[in-house]
């Protein structure tokens, strides 16, 4: 699998292989330090909703294909979801047409 670079690139191909439901892309600036020097960069947070029985495999679609070597990932549980939403979420993360 090819790597992706833009972030509206990782949303669409996330939707398209049903991994995610929704991927939304919130522009951000971040403050860290790399490679021993403190850096600010103009970055894009991409908040992707999926079901929790899909999370694994979209860590790993991640690993692969983001061009960070250091993507962050973090993974809230669905605990706390609404109910329709997280309806629909599933039946969006599932194979189909």
């Amino acid at each position: 699998m090819t790597t992706v670079e833009a972030p509206s690139d990782l949303g669409r191909r996330l939707v398209e292989e049903r991994l995610a439901a929704c991927v939304q892309e919130v522009p951000i600036t971040s403050t860290y330090r790399w490679d021993g020097e403190v850096t600010r960069a103009q970055e894009v947070l991409l908040l992707i909703k999926t079901a929790g029985d899909r999370g694994d495999d979209v860590v790993r679609w991640l690993e692969r294909n983001h061009p960070y070597d250091v993507p962050e990932i973090m993974v809230l549980t669905e605990a706390e979801a609404f109910g329709s939403y997280l309806s629909w979420l599933v039946d969006e993360t599932r194979p189909g047409p």
